[in-house]
């Protein structure tokens, strides 16, 4: 767990780019950190592994302060994922892979193992692209690659920034959708900058919303499409896309089968496929249960976890306005 206790960050020119932040990102969740260009999201995201440092207050991973912490240290247990990828162009893909396991002095068997087996996770097969150099890969392989660099030395968090933004949108949604069956397999403490609203609603367990260096709002994406705080959090998410993601809610669950998951889910409640979106969220909610089992007949259809509702209705938007 990720704690900010009241944080303040003020730059030499006086500009305040954090006022008095108090939040929690919580512990094996992917947490998207969203606002206007200028709102402070970066800065936040940098405090974590000590690449900007508060004015005032203090910050916790797992209940410890890390003032004291060294930041060489500190940064090498913390993936960090940049919008510009940040790949050794004269490094091949397994040494740039590789780069974390050899700084902590890994034997070379492991962390060769390790390169291989994280290339195999994001879908490039290890022989045919570890000894590629980055300028012999598409974009979105590149970022792959630069994800699974950050995993290389198995942190318990990591930080991306804009990691998606410079990629087409095909290439975008296609790791967008890597990402989130990636993170139900590592389940790491994930902390993802974006400026774009459709990406954190689709991606992202809980939403912090910013606003001129302040949270505006902290929640799941169904909550802010449900109950935005107030004006700003409403007109920045857009409400069309409410009013459209809301009435959504009335349709069954059936129908949305194509994008979710297929894999058993341990634990899973079991609803009707002829159950609307809005009565799944409901019964998710009263239950405590984080994954449905969708049947119907008696014949599993489908698992589906609050997420991936709301990823269904942002794909039923898409594909109703093309």
């Amino acid at each position: 767990m990720i704690r900010f206790e009241r944080v303040t960050k003020q730059f030499p020119d006086g500009t305040e780019a954090l006022k008095d932040i108090s939040v929690v990102f919580p512990t094996h969740k992917l947490t998207v950190v969203i606002g206007p260009s200028g709102c402070g999201k970066t800065t936040l995201m940098r405090m974590v592994n000590k690449l900007e440092t508060p004015t005032k207050g203090d910050i916790f991973i797992d209940e410890k302060p890390i003032t004291g912490l060294e930041e060489v240290q500190l940064r090498r247990s913390i993936g960090y994922v940049i919008q510009r990828i940040g790949l050794f162009p004269h490094m091949t893909i397994a040494k740039n892979v590789s780069l974390v396991p050899r700084l902590l002095e890994w034997p070379e068997e492991q962390t060769a193992k390790r390169v291989d087996e994280l290339l195999k996770l994001v879908g490039l097969a290890p022989d045919t692209y570890k000894e590629r150099y980055p300028l012999e890969l598409s974009g979105g392989q590149q970022q792959r690659v630069g994800v699974v660099r950050a995993l290389a030395g198995n942190p318990n968090i990591i930080l991306m920034d804009e990691p998606f933004s410079a990629l087409d949108p095909i290439s975008r949604e296609q790791l967008q959708d890597d990402l989130r069956k990636l993170q139900q397999e590592i389940q790491k403490t994930i902390v993802f900058v974006t400026h774009d609203m459709d990406e954190a609603l689709k991606i992202a367990d809980s939403i912090i919303v910013m606003r001129e260096g302040k949270i505006e709002q902290v929640g799941t994406p169904q909550e802010l499409i449900s109950n935005p705080a107030n004006d700003f959090v409403e007109s920045f998410i857009g409400l069309d896309r409410i009013n459209r993601q809301r009435s959504f809610g009335e349709r069954k669950l059936k129908e949305f089968l194509g994008v979710f998951a297929e894999n058993p889910k341990e634990g899973a409640l079991q609803i009707s496929g002829e159950a609307t979106i809005d009565e799944a969220f409901t019964e998710m909610e009263k239950s405590g249960y984080s994954f449905l089992q969708i049947i119907d007949g008696g014949k599993t259809l489908a698992y589906a976890n609050d997420r991936d509702l709301v990823k269904a209705a942002l794909r039923k938007e898409e594909a109703e306005t093309v």
